[in-house]
């Protein structure tokens, strides 16, 4: 029973100091997360978010002249909005310029790419002038497989991918050996609509505040707060990205 009696005593003076440093610590924490919320809710009212995601589509320019390959960077199910976004996009630089081969580039299950390939057949793309990359888990890897499947010389390249991805894979692929790559975001097409609606007339209780007239603080706000959770993911891997030596 002396034994324990030590013990206690002996545990209690390694734990509690621990304890106490830990708390300290998750003080701080629970202090910095409320103050980054903060910030956001903050910036979610200005347009700082959507110019943040427009850099991040423009920042390395844009397409000068016809290319010789348009490259479509898969990453998202099909059918889904992302990548339907990117093949309608893709079609439409296809038909815009007729001679450039179209390079799809997906991981995973074949019949995702080959869906994707059927979109672009559906957008007028002729099948001849379609190559598959069924490979690449980011998009270094993805970057990479395109280099060494295919023979590309000096040919020119341009990347469509979402716009907060294009900084990050025009820089990637050019890192990897192509010489002349611009990208091409694939856009959301905005929606232009008031979305103004009157409160009393469809029931709206007298007790809720009523927003009907104000569209920005329904739909805008939420969006931007989105778009810097984009914003902030992206710029972590471009960090991760520029730390490995692949931008």
């Amino acid at each position: 029973m002396s034994r324990w009696r030590d013990l206690l005593p002996t545990l209690k003076m390694l734990v509690v100091p621990v304890a106490m440093i830990m708390a300290r610590w998750l003080r701080h924490g629970i202090r910095t997360l409320g103050v980054l919320a903060l910030v956001m809710i903050v910036l979610a009212f200005t347009r700082v978010p959507f110019d943040a995601h427009r850099w991040l589509g423009l920042a390395e320019g844009t397409c000068l002249g016809a290319p010789n390959a348009i490259v479509v960077l898969g990453g998202s199910g099909m059918p889904s909005g992302p990548e339907l976004l990117r093949l309608e996009h893709a079609a439409h630089l296809a038909i815009q310029w007729p001679h450039a081969q179209v390079v799809v580039v997906h991981p995973g299950d074949p019949g995702v790419i080959q869906l994707m390939m059927d979109e672009l057949v559906l957008r007028g793309v002729d099948t001849g002038r379609i190559i598959a990359v069924n490979e690449g888990d980011n998009t270094r890897a993805q970057a990479m497989a395109c280099q060494s499947r295919i023979s590309w010389g000096e040919a020119s390249v341009v990347i469509v991918t979402a716009p907060e991805n294009t900084y990050r894979s025009v820089r990637v692929f050019r890192k990897a050996g192509f010489p002349q790559v611009c990208g091409s975001p694939a856009w959301d097409h905005a929606m232009f609509h008031d979305f103004a609606y009157d409160h009393a007339r469809i029931g709206g209780k007298t007790w809720m505040p009523d927003v009907s007239e104000d569209p920005a603080l329904r739909y805008t706000f939420w969006n931007y707060l989105k778009l810097e959770i984009t914003c902030l993911r992206e710029a972590v891997a471009i960090a991760y990205y520029r730390a490995n030596g692949w931008i």
